[in-house]
């Protein structure tokens, strides 16, 4: 399905809390929409998706921003 969102919208930032950690994480809304298509199709909620993207990130040598690692995974996956 094709994503209706403006493609160079800026980030929008959304609280959310990853092992009882709340943070915050600005993404553009066209990596939100993936993000929630993806978390629907495995039936988990957002925030256990990007707790898991945050775990392997966590464990790379070199860590990145937790947006930049969400990006990162989104267009590798």
């Amino acid at each position: 399905a094709k994503l209706m969102i403006a493609p160079y919208h800026p980030p929008v930032k959304y609280s959310i809390e990853i092992k009882g950690h709340k943070t915050s994480v600005s993404l553009e809304p066209v990596f939100w929409e993936m993000l929630k298509e993806i978390a629907h199709s495995q039936g988990v909620p957002i925030n256990s998706l990007i707790a898991q993207i945050d775990e392997e990130r966590i464990h790379c040598n070199q860590p990145s921003g937790l947006a930049s690692a969400i990006r990162v995974w989104l267009i590798t996956r």
